[in-house]
């Protein structure tokens, strides 16, 4: 086999990783990273790219482990460096707007003047204990609630009195706003290069379903769950003349469950195209389709995600707000609807302890000691590993294969779009604007058909001229 060949078959099975390392990095700093680094670590070798930057590359492998030979010169991005074993693939990651940041920090200043000016004095706002004298003595608000160190203020105390006092609304605005300012704002312009980028590391061997994991800024978190947290996102922006296209799998856990339990009712409800919550919830509590209410369906839906997560009836209850006895019900109903499901999911946990780990659809492993733990929360967590690692881990090493397949895509097609972030289940590219069609078409793509399943892996994809707006 020459070297173009073991090129291509390394190329599907190993996947690089840039570690940008600033100036300012200490040898401590360096050996943390290096440190995280352990299992599947195959070497480390440096190079200075065309920015004049050191840029760090691990190669770790991705489904699965072979033999690597030969060594091919590689260009990536601006950086040069001949190294053994397939591509580099560096990212070049996210440009942040200071302008942005600005906004935020001057509508916290506009705010707090508001504040303070609506009490009548000057205090400070993140005081627990002057803001409860302020509100509930000074200016004599209904609904306050006396502790021993004063006046709660906590979210739902105040949340209450939003609605009728302008200053509440304000002030749990200011909250917000300042916590993504401490969180996300200052924590990330430190670490925002001369290039006007931040450039995180991505780390595939950290965690233990085998999802890419970010670090030194962690741009997964970046919240989503409330409209005030996906606002910063809004900071993050393609350079000129480019734009963000965006695009993430839907449901991809409970379509990878449907196919490797090989429930027929599942693979059926995904094949009719229709709201897998609304089927479900029609199925297990026994509905008509078209009369199920938005609360069966959302009451459907935590059984649908608790179910891949090997929820207990003691955790769906608390998700839900409902007894214990009502959760174990909605579960045995699910299964009674699903009973592969259940079949594939017990399975599962007796291989485990047979074994001692489970393995994912692409043969990756994942070791379940506490499984033999003579401690019962141990042996608990255990089983939910177990039946959760096969689904999750999965769907981690199809997103690993749609990451190499765009990347390739990107450099055979010789365009200038960049892939910029992977966040779990969602892939980032920093889009030449006269690429925008084709790259949206090859990036639904190579997701939709990074691997055939019973069902279709199904994408989200959407363009914007920032991160909050392709999202």
């Amino acid at each position: 086999m020459n070297n173009i060949e073991k090129k291509r078959i390394v190329r599907y099975f190993i996947i690089s990783k840039m570690l940008h390392l600033r100036y300012n990095d200490t040898t401590k700093q360096k050996r943390r990273r290096d440190t995280r680094m352990r299992e599947l670590f195959v070497e480390t070798r440096t190079a200075v790219g065309e920015d004049g930057r050191l840029h760090s590359f691990d190669y770790y492998v991705v489904i699965g482990e072979m033999e690597v030979g030969g060594r091919f010169a590689c260009e990536s991005y601006g950086v040069k460096v001949a190294e053994q074993g397939g591509d580099i693939a560096v990212i070049p990651n996210i440009t942040v707007s200071i302008s942005r940041i600005d906004a935020l920090v001057d509508r916290i200043n506009e705010l707090e003047t508001k504040i303070h000016e609506a009490a009548g004095c000057e205090f400070n706002i993140n005081s627990p204990k002057q803001l409860g004298e302020i509100l509930f003595e000074k200016m004599g608000l209904k609904g306050g609630k006396k502790t021993k160190t004063g006046y709660s203020t906590a979210a739902d105390i105040l949340e209450k009195l939003a609605a009728d006092n302008p200053i509440v609304a304000d002030i749990l605005e200011y909250r917000g706003l300042t916590k993504l300012k401490s969180t996300y704002a200052d924590g990330l312009a430190d670490y925002i290069e001369e290039d006007g980028r931040i450039h995180t590391s991505f780390n595939q061997t950290i965690t233990a379903t085998g999802r890419i994991s970010s670090t030194e800024p962690n741009l997964q978190n970046i919240p989503m769950r409330t409209e005030l947290g996906r606002l910063i996102r809004k900071v993050f922006v393609p350079k000129d003349d480019y734009l963000f296209t965006d695009a993430d799998y839907s449901q991809i856990e409970l379509r990878v469950l449907a196919h490797i339990s090989g429930d027929e009712q599942l693979i059926e409800a995904y094949k009719s195209d229709a709201d897998i919550h609304r089927i479900t919830a029609s199925k297990v509590f026994h509905t008509p389709f078209e009369e199920v209410t938005d609360l069966q369906r959302r009451n459907a839906k935590a059984v649908n995600f608790g179910i891949v997560y090997g929820i207990s009836s003691f955790g769906l209850s608390q998700d839900l707000s409902i007894t214990r006895k009502e959760a174990a019900t909605y579960i045995e109903q699910y299964f009674a609807t699903y009973p592969q499901v259940k079949t594939f999911l017990d399975k599962q946990v007796e291989d485990a302890k047979q074994n001692g780990y489970v393995t994912t659809m692409f043969g990756r492993r994942r070791p379940v000691p506490e499984l033999s733990s003579s401690n019962f929360m141990q042996r608990s967590f255990g089983e939910r590993v177990a039946m959760n690692s096969p689904i999750q881990g999965t769907a981690a090493d199809i997103m690993k294969l749609a990451m190499i397949h765009v990347w390739e895509e990107l450099h055979r097609r010789k365009l200038n779009s960049r892939l910029s972030l992977q966040i779990h289940d969602e892939l980032l590219i920093e889009t030449d604007r006269a690429e925008a069609t084709e790259v949206a078409e090859l990036l639904k793509n190579k997701m939709k058909h990074a691997a055939e399943l019973s069902v279709s892996l199904e994408v989200d994809l959407h363009t914007g001229a920032n991160w909050y707006d392709a999202k």
